[in-house]
């Protein structure tokens, strides 16, 4: 199964990922970021690879 990782070091919580895919990328009212579904399905998977690429920090993977 292919997961959604986030390396918390490097995020700054700028919220693209969640501007992409707002299902599994969440920015809450601290501006903490959080992964609300780490499992890549076929239906979400060009999304997170969209996220993947567009994040300011490559702070984001998809792992098996």
């Amino acid at each position: 199964m292919k997961k959604v990782e986030v390396d918390w070091g490097l995020c700054e919580s700028n919220g693209v990922c969640m501007g992409i895919i707002p299902e599994v990328f969440q920015l809450g009212d601290d501006d903490m970021l959080s992964v609300l579904q780490s499992e890549v399905t076929p239906e979400n998977e060009t999304q997170i690879r969209e996220a993947v690429r567009q994040c300011p920090r490559q702070a984001i993977s998809i792992v098996e």
